[in-house]
């Protein structure tokens, strides 16, 4: 039976702009089947985390744009649990909004913080992981991350350092450091004590409101005026009024690098953050010239490395292309290096300012 005292925010506000011309602002990736599996991100998502937690306590958060698409991807979801921002102000606001709700609902909460985009091949493993990260935060006042150890030297990561003297399995965090240059990712990863940040947390509702209490004291005082009218017909008003008020910051920097009771997890599942198209063809598998392709039907030659995606069986030529995204929708065809897969963002504002907003 389902602890009645899990929660979960699922985050699902993000554009994800880098999956261009798939994800757009008004359709973004956490609601496309991005690895052709029969499910979007966030029903993956959901279902995961409904493995352990009650379905009617698991909270989604995201923009006022995307509440009709929550509601029909995720049709076992009530209004009660999908709770919206009005502007976009980072992780911070909106994980200490949805908490205060939840503890008003229930003050012994105990929840998890995840994004509705990530890849966890190994479920079990996850909740083995996330019930452990439960059980120790339900016990003591800690906010806790899980970390994933690092398989190579990511420059795209943020890291989180732990104490290297500890033989827990579960360790004290000396430091978040940002994303590193080629050469300091290589020295964390000689020290052995360094693991990716997954941007996933658990800790009980009575932990991170206190957190957001001490170390961000205005935007606390800023959500915690509405306390009364949390869970109510009023509260949609107060949220309209006060929300783009809230300052633009991220949960690291508000509450996780500033606090002192700060643990983490080396996970023993495998993950990837689906943030770019090479990530997603690291996981897919992939044809015997190593092209991974997504719903066409291909004819290739002298081709190799590519991720291809149209709409399905769509019949798609290549001949001398190596290590290209080619991605087809609608209006829009993307043939682009996958070595210069960062720039995709630039690509869209100019495609954007040349072309018109409806492209992005």
């Amino acid at each position: 039976m389902k602890n009645n005292n899990y929660y979960a925010i699922l985050m699902a506000g993000g554009v994800g702009s880098r999956f261009w011309p798939v994800s757009t602002q008004d359709y973004p990736k956490q609601f496309h089947d991005m690895l052709g599996t029969g499910d979007t991100l966030i029903q993956k998502t959901f279902d995961r985390l409904s493995n352990l937690i009650p379905e009617e306590n698991i909270f989604i958060l995201t923009n006022e744009r995307y509440n009709d698409l929550v509601l029909e991807q995720l049709p076992s979801v009530t209004k009660r649990q999908v709770v919206l921002e009005p502007a976009m102000r980072n992780t911070a606001p909106c994980i200490l909004y949805a908490s205060l709700k939840i503890q008003k609902e229930n003050p012994n909460a105990v929840m998890i913080v995840a994004p509705s985009d990530h890849w966890i091949e190994d479920e079990n493993a996850f909740s083995e992981n996330v019930k452990q990260a439960f059980d120790f935060c339900s016990n003591n006042d800690t906010l806790m991350t899980l970390g994933i150890t690092p398989t190579f030297p990511n420059t795209g990561y943020g890291y989180i350092e732990f104490d290297k003297d500890s033989n827990s399995n579960i360790k004290p965090v000396n430091q978040f450091r940002e994303k590193p240059d080629y050469d300091t990712a290589k020295s964390f990863l000689r020290q052995g004590n360094f693991l990716w940040n997954a941007g996933i947390f658990i800790w009980s509702v009575k932990t991170v409101v206190a957190a957001f209490q001490n170390n961000q004291p205005e935007l606390f005082q800023l959500f915690q005026k509405g306390f009364q009218v949390y869970n109510t017909e009023f509260e949609d008003d107060f949220i309209s009024e006060n929300y783009p008020k809230a300052e633009n910051i991220s949960v690291d920097y508000a509450i996780m690098e500033k606090s002192q009771n700060v643990y983490v997890i080396p996970v023993t599942f495998d993950w990837n953050d689906l943030g770019t198209w090479g990530s997603l063809y690291d996981k897919l598998d992939k044809d015997d010239s190593k092209n991974a392709v997504i719903n066409a039907k291909t004819l290739v030659k002298d081709a190799s490395g590519n991720m291809i995606r149209t709409k399905t069986d769509k019949v798609v030529v290549v001949d001398g292309l190596k290590d290209y995204i080619i991605v087809d929708k609608d209006e829009v065809l993307l043939i682009f290096p996958k070595e210069k897969e960062q720039d995709i963002k630039k690509v869209l504002q100019s495609v954007k300012d040349k072309y018109g907003e409806q492209y992005g």
